[in-house]
């Protein structure tokens, strides 16, 4: 339950606050630094691309440093990025601290997952590791409740959320354990590229670059639809993260329904998520359902990724983990410039529709061979 306890705080404090509290934030940062949307999200898809970068290098350090040294240096690198987000003076500087702070993400995850195969018993780690991946969603509630009692003070969030970060780094020093060898830790070199690894790359590249949507225009879109301050961004920041929680049972949807009919239906939640937020004439309650649904299906789809990656390579899961979490954020690497740019140049209906055509888009990859059975979910690994 320690470790559990832990890993969820680390999970919330890298995934909500240092990587997708910036497009939350992105309206205020745009009115003190004078960013276009086409700099917003190139900015924003650098955070992304730390993540890609990040989670390869965690996962080899990982192997050689044990699960300790490498969380704690996610915590670290975490409240690094945000106190150089609070400290920006430009917008050269904010692009290097976001995509420093959303390094984090790609940190955090690989030693979890190895401390959670070290130190829990296998009946129990199914659990343990529903319980660190429901930590995206908290971290992304809470960072709602401080942009409404911040209102448009983004650097002293951003350093409140630093200090966070700091006091967690103690906590995984003193519960992560610091050594964790496993039989998949000695197995070496790249997985073979099967037909089921290429269609999980596919969905998951598409998933996520329709998702830059709201993680990083959100907040912008509710600004342009309603004239939302700070105060109604953050209520949708809240809407999202409190339905992602629900997102924890991922795994018992896929082992009762199957992953192609579980990908399909939350594809089209994320899809309508993103309409109900950004098209025009939306209302406030619409609002708010659009950024539920979205939140839930988000994390429900990274569940269906994770299954599925676990399913293609049972031997390595920590390595199928990485494929599709990796390709979900080279997806939203590429996604948030490419929105930000369709704004600038044609109008953000065009970029909302494209966008939540391009979810659907995704579920044209079925998953092939992959194996929708009990006993893939009972071990999954941290996401």
């Amino acid at each position: 339950m320690t470790l559990g306890a832990v890993g969820f705080g680390l999970i919330a404090i890298c995934y909500g606050f240092a990587r997708f509290a910036f497009g939350l934030f992105l309206p205020q940062i745009d009115a003190d630094l004078s960013l276009s949307s086409t700099v917003g999200g190139l900015i924003s898809g650098g955070s992304f691309l730390g993540y890609c970068v990040a989670i390869v290098v965690s996962a080899h350090l990982t192997e050689r440093l044990g699960p300790r040294a490498v969380a704690t240096g996610a915590a670290l690198v975490a409240a690094m990025g945000m106190i150089g987000i609070a400290t920006a003076p430009s917008s050269l500087w904010l692009a290097g601290a976001v995509m420093l702070a959303g390094s984090s993400t790609g940190l955090a995850s690989p030693p979890m997952a190895a401390a959670v195969a070290a130190a829990v018993k296998p009946a129990r780690q199914g659990a343990t590791n529903t319980l660190i991946n429901a930590g995206t969603g908290a971290g992304v509630v809470l960072s709602g409740p401080v942009a409404l009692l911040m209102g448009g003070h983004w650097r002293i969030a951003f350093l409140i959320f630093a200090a966070m970060a700091l006091c967690m780094a103690i906590a995984v020093v003193v519960s992560v354990p610091g050594n964790a060898q496993s039989a998949e830790n000695r197995a070496k070199g790249l997985p073979t590229l099967n037909k089921t690894l290429k269609r999980l790359i596919i969905a998951s590249f598409l998933m996520g670059a329709s998702s830059t949507a709201l993680w990083s225009f959100g907040s912008q879109l509710v600004t342009l639809r309603l004239d939302w301050s700070h105060t109604g961004a953050g209520l949708l920041w809240i809407a999202i993260g409190a339905a992602g929680m629900a997102g924890a049972g991922a795994g018992s949807l896929v082992a009762r329904f199957g992953i192609d009919r579980t990908h399909w239906l939350f594809l089209v939640t994320l899809a309508g998520g993103i309409l109900l937020v950004g098209f025009e004439g939306t209302t406030p309650a619409l609002t708010l359902l659009g950024g539920a649904l979205f939140g839930l299906a988000y994390i429900m789809l990274t569940g269906v990724y994770l299954v599925w990656g676990v399913s293609a390579l049972p031997r390595r899961p920590a390595t199928g983990l990485t494929i599709g979490f990796l390709t979900i954020a080279i997806g939203q690497t590429a996604g948030a410039p490419l929105f930000g740019l369709i704004m600038d140049q044609l109008t953000p209906t065009y970029a909302v529709t494209a966008f939540a055509c391009l979810a659907f888009t995704a579920g044209l990859a079925r998953s092939g061979n992959a194996a929708d059975t009990k006993s893939t979910t009972s071990t999954l690994p941290n996401a």
